[in-house]
């Protein structure tokens, strides 16, 4: 069975997918003139480049949501990437969770990885980026523009990427259906609560998340936007104080 899963969003957007771990991440390759997006590159399983090259000839630049080891196992392949200022140190020093962490965390459920994957080898990508990402800056591919949003909460330099002119929200680890983590030492509810704030304020036509379900209603915003609220009204902000259930996600704090 192939590792990657290669979906259509448009004639020059794709969503490439491990839907064979339990944590489903997904990845967006975007076409442009002069060069491809490529927004996070998951796991590090397995080659995603290959995956890449298949799709597109273009030169790839790598923007990142957040330095989480889901989102930058396969940063290793690629010569240009980018990520937020406040997570330089994270990616090119030192990530915040000891590696037994992170290796606890890739196998917590049973998975047929690759057939050449080692997890004893595994380990969590190291390097300089080769520029910063700062709210509202913009990124262009020639004939497409992201404008970056700095959105912390998951993570303090967590980024979302609007593309205005098709309306899509790639949105990262701060809206999706699952469960939305702010438990982590790292991590800030009341950040997050106010991230979400701020996206609602944009014309969204599609959600590109970052796990799970590819095909999320844009009132999903709204809805974990509500949620947030209703969990603060209750003074339960404090990490420590559980997991909340809405139905289609979950938000542990």
């Amino acid at each position: 069975m192939e590792w990657f899963h290669i979906e259509k969003i448009d004639n020059e957007t794709f969503a490439i997918s491990e839907y064979g771990h339990w944590e489903e991440p997904h990845c967006y390759l975007l076409l442009g003139t002069e060069r491809a997006i490529l927004i996070d590159t998951g796991l590090g399983v397995a080659n995603i480049k290959s995956v890449v090259n298949s799709i597109t000839s273009l030169p790839v630049l790598v923007i990142t949501t957040h330095v989480h080891w889901d989102h930058i196992g396969g940063h290793r392949y690629f010569r240009d990437f980018a990520v937020h200022e406040k997570e330089i140190i994270w990616i090119s020093e030192k990530f915040p969770l000891p590696l037994e962490t992170v290796k606890e965390n890739l196998t917590r459920k049973p998975c047929d990885f690759p057939s050449d994957f080692n997890i004893e080898s595994y380990q969590v990508f190291q390097g300089m980026p080769s520029f910063a990402l700062r709210d509202d800056d913009m990124i262009e591919s020639g004939s497409r523009r992201l404008q970056v949003l700095h959105t912390p909460g998951h993570s303090p330099g967590h980024c979302c990427f609007y593309e205005k002119e098709r309306g899509y929200l790639y949105s990262g680890d701060l809206i999706y259906s699952g469960c939305l983590d702010a438990f982590y030492p790292s991590t800030n509810p009341i950040d997050f609560m106010h991230s979400v704030d701020k996206i609602r304020k944009l014309d969204i036509q599609k959600i590109c998340p970052s796990h799970h379900n590819i095909n999320i209603p844009v009132g999903t915003v709204d809805r974990i936007y509500d949620a947030f609220c209703e969990i603060h009204s209750q003074n339960k902000f404090r990490q420590g104080s559980g997991m909340f259930d809405f139905g289609d996600f979950q938000i542990h704090i």
